[in-house]
C-alpha cells in the first residue's frame, strides 16, 4: 500500500496533584486554550478540551507522528510550566503523575464530546475519583486503588 492511514481518537483524562482545585473558571479557560494549541502544534486535530476545577478531559485525533506517551508528557509538562508563569500563587502547581488515555471509536466521538461538555453538571453529583473509577471499569481496565491517587 503506497499510503499510510491512521485514525485514532483519544480521550485523555488527568488531574491536578492531590485533586487540588487550582482550575477556577478563568484559569480553566486559559488552560483549555493552551492545551488545545499544544495538541494542534503536535499535529493532533479535532480537539475538544473540558473539565472542572481539579481535572482535564481532552478529546483529539492523535497524530500519526507522535507517540501517546510523548504527547501526554509534553502536554502536562508544558502546561504546568505555563500555569506557573501566570502568578506567584501558582508557583507550586503540579499535575498528578498518572493519566488515563482511552481510544474512542469515530462513531462514539460525538458522545464523548458531549460528555466532556457536561463536566460541570456531571461533577455536581460525582467526584473526579468516582468518575475515573467508572471510566476505568467501562474500559475493562484493572486497577489497584492504592496506586490510583497521588
Amino acid at each position: 500500500m503506497p499510503q499510510s492511514f491512521c485514525q485514532i481518537y483519544g480521550h485523555l483524562v488527568f488531574s491536578t496533584k492531590l485533586r487540588h482545585r487550582w482550575l477556577d473558571v478563568n484559569l480553566r479557560a486559559e488552560l483549555h486554550a493552551y492545551l488545545a494549541g499544544a495538541l494542534r502544534k503536535m499535529e493532533c486535530a479535532d480537539v475538544h478540551i473540558g473539565g472542572t476545577d481539579d481535572h482535564v478531559h481532552a478529546l483529539f485525533l492523535l497524530s500519526k507522528k507522535v507517540a501517546p506517551v510523548t504527547l501526554v508528557q509534553e502536554l502536562k509538562q508544558s502546561s504546568s510550566k505555563h500555569i506557573k508563569t501566570l502568578s506567584s500563587e501558582h508557583g507550586v502547581f503540579a499535575w498528578q503523575r498518572g493519566y488515563a488515555l482511552f481510544s474512542v471509536s469515530p462513531t462514539a466521538r460525538a458522545a464523548v464530546r458531549r460528555y466532556i461538555e457536561k463536566q460541570e453538571e456531571h461533577h455536581r453529583h460525582a467526584t473526579f475519583q468516582d468518575e475515573l473509577r467508572e471510566l476505568l471499569k467501562k474500559a475493562g481496565l484493572k486497577f489497584d486503588e492504592c496506586y490510583l491517587w497521588d
